[in-house]
């Protein structure tokens, strides 16, 4: 364990956990957890990287193996991610023509066999959300809820029902708003109605919706600007799907990065997003190091260290063996 006399948090097992925390801190706390493990969403916590492979929509390789009942490469794309930083994984098995809520249970069913990082359960179809909660143990992320009536009608209950957060996408029966204040008020009608349910607006994770900048020249300062709202009047945490701003643009990873950071500058406190892209993890790293949310900037140093050279790593063991009175093999 390590602590940081000058923080609130302690670092145990590669984790920043909150040893003096704020009302605000607990009370906008969102809570997602495994059988074994947490991981907090919050103001001032490390920003969690959510991953988004394990969804079939574009991987036709993939969505035909996992209706075939063949999930090794769900298998290899989650240890990859979890590898790579992810700390929550997104699952989805929308696949046309297949037995979705089947799928996701099998596939949830195997992510909590092989891995303890918690899940975000992922689809549009409601019984097959139903299913894999049904399936899962611990405390998931339900993706998602919208400010849809039909929708609110079916996703609340569920949420309640099995006590899990909530990703809550800001747009309703008339569709996707570019007026921020109408997508602030989409987002405030699921927070109230989700209270009159009895579901705390810490279980709620709110997903502006992020446009492509390419389409909409002020999409990342829109999203940036109601993320603060988001957050100084709601009270909520909030997600988004990051590559979504760089659609049709060259080199997206780099507008990607250069996004993030300034969204977790903005408030911003996780995101769904491929981990594998190594410029927009450094971008995130670095992001907690600046925000104050990398204590002693020990993840940032843990990721850059140069790895020893094996002469190096030689010279060590001879040196060791050495002082040991032993002679190196």
């Amino acid at each position: 364990m390590f602590l940081d006399l000058h923080s609130k948090y302690i670092r145990c097992d590669n984790a920043l956990v909150c040893c003096n925390p704020t009302v605000e801190d607990t009370m906008t706390d969102t809570i997602i957890s495994s059988a074994t493990k947490e991981v907090v969403i919050g103001f001032e916590r490390p920003f969690v990287v959510i991953g988004e492979r394990i969804n079939p929509t574009g991987r036709k390789l993939l969505a035909e193996e996992m209706k075939n009942g063949d999930y090794s490469r769900v298998q290899a794309d989650a240890l990859a991610q979890v590898a790579a930083g992810a700390q929550i994984l997104d699952v989805n098995a929308g696949i046309a023509m297949a037995d979705e809520a089947g799928i996701l249970t099998d596939c949830i069913r195997l992510l909590q066999s092989i891995t303890d990082v918690p899940l975000c359960i992922d689809s549009s179809v409601v019984d097959a959300l139903e299913a894999g909660l049904e399936a899962y143990d611990g405390c998931a992320l339900l993706n998602s809820v919208t400010g849809e009536e039909d929708r609110l009608e079916r996703i609340l209950p569920l949420v309640k029902k099995y006590e899990c957060a909530v990703v809550a996408i800001s747009n309703d029966d008339s569709g996707i708003s570019e007026d921020i204040d109408v997508r602030f008020a989409v987002a405030k009608k699921i927070v109230n109605r989700a209270s009159d349910y009895g579901i705390p607006a810490s279980r709620i994770v709110v997903d502006p919706l992020v446009m492509p900048v390419g389409a909409v020249n002020s999409a990342g300062r829109q999203v940036i600007d109601l993320v603060a709202r988001l957050r100084s009047e709601l009270k909520v945490n909030t997600t988004c799907g990051a590559s979504n701003l760089s659609f049709g643009l060259p080199n997206r990873n780099g507008l990607n990065a250069a996004f993030i950071s300034m969204a977790i500058g903005g408030g911003m406190t996780s995101a769904i997003t491929n981990p594998l892209h190594g410029e927009l993890m450094q971008a995130i790293r670095g992001a907690n190091v600046v925000m104050g949310h990398d204590a002693e900037c020990m993840e940032w140093i843990r990721a850059n260290r140069p790895a020893p050279a094996e002469g190096s790593r030689r010279r060590r063991r001879a040196t060791s063996a050495s002082s040991a009175g032993k002679v190196p093999a």
